[in-house]
Formats: C-alpha cells, sequence, structure tokens
C-alpha cells in the first residue's frame, strides 16, 4: 500500500458525511443500539473465556476483518499526520474501553455498568469543545446534564446504590472511550469513518496477536453457545460495524450532538439484559426512557 498524500483533496474531505441529517441521526443511532449489545455479549463472552483472552482475541478478529477489507479495497495507507489520531483511537475504543469494561464486568452487572455509558456523552461534549473547539449553546448543555442525570439516577438505583471496586475500571473507561471518540470523530471529517475504524483496529494487530497467544496459555477456555455468540459480537458487531456507522454519524452531524445520542445506551442495555441474561426491570424504566427521549429531541434542536 502507498502512503496518501498530506494534502486531502477536497472531493474527499466530505466523503463520510451525508448531506441529510437525518442519515447521520440514523447511522450514530444504529451505531447506538450496536454499543448497547456490547456489555450483555461480553457477559456471554466471560462464560466460556477469561476477561484479558477475550479482549484480546476480540481485537485480533476484528483486525482480521478490517485489514480483508482494506486490502480488498486497495486503501491507501493514511497520511502521516493521522497516524497520532488513529493511535488515540486505537489506545481508547480497541483496547482500553474493551479491556477496563470487561474486567469491570467480572464483579459489576451490566446495570451498574451502564452508569459509566450514561455519562459518555456528556464527556465526550468536553473533550470535542477541548480537542476540536465545539462550542454548543446553554440549552444543549442543559439538556445534556438532565438527560445525563437521570441516566445516572436510573442506573444506580437499578444497581442498588451500591459502588464497588469495579467503578475505577469503569471510569477509567469512560475516559479513554470519550478520547478515542473524539479523535475518531475528527478524524471520519476527512477520511471515511470504516477507514477510521479499519486502521485503528490493523495498528492494535501485532500487540493483540502477543497478547493472545500469553492469556490463552494462562486462562481456561470453554467453547459454548453463548461465549462464542458473545465472542463473534463484541468482535464484529460493536469493534466494526457500530464503530464504523457511528464514526459515520458523528462526520455527519457533530460530535456533541452525535454523543447525546448515547443517552439511550444504557436503557438499551438493560433493555438487552433482562431480554438475554434475564435481569429484572423495575417499572421506573419507561419514564426514564421519555425523560431520556424528551432530552435527545432537544439536544438535537440546539445550535452549536
Amino acid at each position: 500500500m502507498r502512503a496518501q498524500s498530506s494534502a486531502i483533496a477536497p472531493s474527499r474531505i466530505a466523503v463520510d458525511a451525508p448531506q441529510q441529517p437525518a442519515f447521520g441521526v440514523l447511522q450514530a443511532a444504529l451505531g447506538v443500539t450496536a454499543f448497547s449489545l456490547t456489555f450483555p455479549a461480553t457477559a456471554w463472552g466471560l462464560e466460556g473465556f477469561g476477561p484479558w483472552s477475550l479482549v484480546a482475541v476480540r481485537a485480533v478478529l476484528a483486525a482480521l476483518i478490517a485489514a480483508g477489507c482494506l486490502l480488498a479495497l486497495r486503501i491507501p495507507l493514511p497520511a502521516r499526520a493521522h497516524w497520532p489520531g488513529l493511535a488515540v483511537v486505537a489506545a481508547g475504543v480497541v483496547v482500553g474501553f474493551p479491556l477496563l469494561t470487561t474486567l469491570a464486568l467480572q464483579t459489576s452487572t451490566t446495570a451498574h455498568a451502564a452508569v459509566v455509558v450514561g455519562l459518555l456523552p456528556l464527556t465526550t461534549a468536553l473533550f470535542s469543545a477541548l480537542r476540536v473547539g465545539n462550542r454548543p449553546s446553554r440549552t444543549f448543555w442543559l439538556a445534556a446534564l438532565a438527560g445525563a442525570a437521570a441516566v445516572a439516577a436510573f442506573t444506580v438505583q437499578q444497581s442498588g446504590g451500591a459502588l464497588g471496586a469495579a467503578d475505577l475500571y469503569l471510569f477509567g473507561a469512560l475516559l479513554v472511550c470519550a478520547a478515542g471518540y473524539t479523535e475518531g470523530g475528527r478524524l471520519a471529517r476527512v477520511m471515511p469513518g470504516w477507514q477510521v475504524v479499519g486502521w485503528a483496529l490493523v495498528l492494535c494487530l501485532p500487540l493483540a496477536v502477543a497478547a493472545s497467544a500469553v492469556a490463552l496459555s494462562y486462562e481456561p477456555v470453554e467453547f459454548t453457545a453463548h461465549s462464542v455468540a458473545g465472542l463473534l459480537w463484541v468482535a464484529a458487531g460493536s469493534q466494526v460495524l457500530g464503530l464504523v456507522v457511528w464514526y459515520r454519524g458523528m462526520a455527519a452531524i457533530g460530535i456533541p450532538k452525535a454523543s447525546q445520542l448515547q443517552l439511550a445506551q444504557p436503557l438499551l442495555t438493560l433493555v438487552w439484559s433482562v431480554l438475554l441474561l434475564g435481569e429484572h426491570l423495575t417499572v421506573a424504566a419507561p419514564l426514564t426512557a421519555a425523560a431520556v427521549l424528551v432530552c435527545i429531541a432537544v439536544t438535537q434542536r440546539a445550535r452549536g
């Protein structure tokens, strides 16, 4: 593959940003739906894999899918100036978030872990303001804070209000994921979002292969329907498909507004937890869902 020139042609700049805002919202929403299955799928995966093995093998599988697509389409290497940003995406989204949340889910329920996901939109919007200079309106911030508060209150109530040692992992995951989302959204404005994801995954492939070899030699593996399905989803669904449509959506409608769609992610995760893991949901769910939908509508209308 030949290196891509650092000067990007004008025709390439908007290649991944559809003109219709509604289409961008749809893609971001599809990404959120894919991400909402990550915690239940991880819980399934942990039934047969150790945490380090699960994270390493999912990274290898996702990177192989990405490398195959990049090679098949003969995509040139990104410009040298883009590699630092891709490294941030790789560290935050490919390695950091999956590893920290998987370690947390060994002792935490999916409902408890969803507290962090509920706070992720605000953190992403803050990182975006610091990194790319976005300045959302006061209405946007008030609606975002209200939505985050509603999600946090609901998910804390679901977990009984208890905070355990897993919170250190979860808060760390919150920070690294917000950084990765912000950098990925910035890069998706100048190169196709699926290529941002693809090159970040390929960048991690050597480390993931080495980590898989070590982890699998220490952690026992049991292949069950749940563990295999969970592994395949977190690798192909969350790590590849979800990130591709998510970054495309961020490029189309902007990082702050796209990030607020994630306010619905904890509630979707709780629904999947009921259907797939048999967890119990309280009557507060529909009330919280309604409040979150109102907040999302306000943030989508607020001018940044």
